[in-house]
């Protein structure tokens, strides 16, 4: 598919701190792991770029929604100093937007739908995982593919879905067709904008908090975003009772609708 789109593309300048030090994974001038000791002065950029080919194992997607994340606000923010706020991993110039869903335009000739382990056809709906892992380290082998030792995330150090199109490896995309029972029209994209950041509440509470036991009790710190979506993902596991601790009462109330019996 050819022709430009426009991307949100954040700039920001290359200007590490004097203690700062380049670590193994960082690359001179272009990425670091510790994006609030190096990046200064960022500011938001309207950029025009040619919409990207799909490589063999690549698919093409048209987004159709994308969630903004408080890390989007952080690498856009900065301290008395200059300095970004966000500590992690980060490569500027870059098109921000990680949490998305999008159709499938088009797709390289070894790209396969995991939901039907068939090529893709065009048009189906589907979402991503925001870490582009590679498969072949030993983090990866291992089953922590977060830890990947070639780690790419969209939207922090490769472009994101702040875009009308973005190319991702087919591994990281997962079908959205099965909710289509569930949500009408363009609902089904909405909600899969939203696995991202509730598959971080579920790596929180489940994968590294190790879990609960059926009736056991909850408290939630904090009804953001991952807070909130705590309070479904520990009611759905059996807890008895899931109380979240929020001072502003519009969370609290999106809290209690998600399944928390009780705001303090």
């Amino acid at each position: 598919m050819k022709g430009k789109m426009k991307g949100v593309t954040l700039v920001a300048d290359w200007d590490p701190k004097p203690e700062f030090k380049l670590g193994a994974k960082d690359i001179d001038g272009r990425q670091t792991y510790l994006g609030s000791q190096v990046y200064r002065n960022p500011r938001l950029e309207i950029r025009e770029y040619d919409i990207p080919t799909p490589g063999p194992n690549e698919v093409l997607l048209q987004v159709k929604a994308c969630g903004i994340c408080g890390s989007d606000v952080h690498m856009a923010q900065a301290g008395d100093d200059g300095y970004i706020y966000y500590p992690g991993l980060t490569g500027f110039p870059c098109i921000l937007g990680h949490e998305l869903s999008g159709i499938v335009i088009e797709a390289g000739k070894d790209a396969r739908d995991k939901r039907t382990n068939k090529p893709f056809k065009g048009g189906e709906r589907v979402t991503t995982e925001e870490m582009l892992w590679c498969g072949h380290c030993k983090p990866c082998a291992d089953g922590y593919p977060n830890h990947c030792e070639n780690l790419d995330e969209i939207g922090f150090n490769v472009n994101g879905a702040f875009a009308q199109y973005i190319a991702l490896p087919a591994k990281t995309l997962w079908s959205l067709e099965p909710l289509a029972d569930v949500y009408e029209g363009d609902d089904i994209f909405l909600a899969g904008s939203l696995t991202e950041p509730t598959s971080v509440a579920y790596n929180a509470v489940i994968e590294r908090g190790g879990g609960i036991r059926p009736g056991d009790r909850v408290v939630i710190l904090g009804g953001g975003p991952i807070g909130v979506a705590a309070c479904a993902i520990l009611k759905q596991a059996g807890a008895s009772k899931v109380i979240i601790s929020e001072p502003q009462p519009e969370r609290a109330a999106l809290a209690l609708a998600m399944g928390a019996d009780y705001a303090i």
